[in-house]
């Protein structure tokens, strides 16, 4: 059980992606029944749009939104790494540009980024970290490690100067070194001592093979600290997420259920199959075989989609292109993932897992 500000967590837990405030097409009440504990959302896209003072005014992110949850706030680290072209990464923080404003300059600092977190009002706040790329020169995961050690040291400083924030939102730092042992060990040794809420594993499900990241899992993972919360970044298929939590895995997000909906790829459990947690297939709600199939889009499933609409409607509304599959398709899949995780809490309890 891992205890916030807006309430307490069962974990394992998967947090849909809000990034800019909003989980994609769906509403927080919608989440709620989904079943949805927390959600997550990005201090780089709310930097810009609308801004933090802007936030600040409507008395915090949860109150913009509309949410009452917990909720997590990623850095920024990843967004500003996927600007490979637009940005200048240096000693005390990085620099780059956007064409969301016009190619307007900017600088997020370490210190700067839990500012800003602490301006939104979030629960789980993850401090600045430099996420190198896959495949890269073992060079340069080392300067992200030891970049990402500097500006964690330079994080706590600030935190020592707003004990308000601190006693109220957990803090977690992340741990880089892509796929080398060493790298992954001394990032692992250098933010220990630094005694944060919580850790993740940041810098994998960038292009490595799922080998190589279980291959990381299984060294780094046992070096963490046991009585703290294990987060993995940007994971993934429901087989990533039930072998990271045999790991000891505590934290998920991704963007698949949402992002797969949105392409009209659906998650469903195959029929009879309600104990085996990875016994799944992804259907393609567009192909031609679905225009007159009245049966439920997954009849293992309860939620809204699945108890009031035929895969032939869904279908049809796809082909058509109306928005409401959007909702419809999101809605299912977010509870697909949502389902998987209560499951293995379950298994965990049971001794099964």
């Amino acid at each position: 059980m891992l205890k916030t500000s807006h309430g307490d967590l069962e974990t394992p837990f998967f947090m849909p992606i809000a990034t800019k405030g909003a989980v994609k097409s769906l509403t927080p009440q919608e989440m709620k029944e989904t079943g949805a504990q927390v959600l997550l959302s990005n201090t780089y896209h709310l930097m810009l749009r609308p801004g933090v003072q802007v936030i600040k005014k409507a008395g915090g992110l949860h109150h913009f939104m509309g949410w009452n949850g917990p909720i997590l706030t990623d850095s920024g680290g990843f967004q500003v790494f996927s600007l490979a072209r637009q940005r200048k990464i240096k000693g005390n923080g990085v620099e780059f540009f956007t064409e969301t404003d016009g190619g307007k300059r900017h600088f997020l600092t370490p210190e700067l980024a839990l500012e800003i977190q602490k301006g939104l009002g979030v629960d789980i706040a993850m401090i600045l970290d430099v996420c190198a790329p896959y495949p890269c020169e073992k060079e340069e995961a080392k300067r992200a490690v030891e970049l990402t050690t500097i500006w964690a040291r330079k994080s706590l400083a600030w935190l020592k100067k707003n004990p308000v924030f601190r006693k109220k939102t957990l803090v977690f730092a992340i741990v880089q070194g892509s796929v080398h042992r060493d790298l992954r060990e001394k990032s692992i040794k250098e933010l220990v001592n630094f005694d944060f809420d919580g850790y993740a594993l940041g810098g994998l499900a960038v292009g490595e093979s799922n080998k190589k990241m279980y291959k990381v899992l299984d060294y780094a993972v046992p070096l963490l600290p046991e009585d703290k919360p294990r987060y993995l970044m940007g994971i993934g298929k429901p087989e990533n997420i039930i072998e990271a939590v045999k790991h000891g895995i505590d934290m998920f997000d991704c963007v698949i259920p949402t992002r797969e909906a949105r392409h009209g790829r659906i998650y469903i459990k195959n029929e009879n199959q309600k104990s085996q947690l990875m016994d799944y297939q992804v259907i393609r709600i567009a192909n031609q075989k679905h225009r007159e199939d009245f049966s439920p889009l997954d009849s293992n499933c309860q939620c809204y989609t699945c108890r009031n609409f035929s895969r032939a409607y869904l279908h049809h509304l796809f082909k058509t292109n109306e928005v409401l599959v959007l909702r419809l398709a999101t809605l299912h899949n977010l509870k697909f993932y949502l389902d998987l995780m209560r499951m293995i809490r379950e298994g965990l309890n049971n001794g099964k897992i």
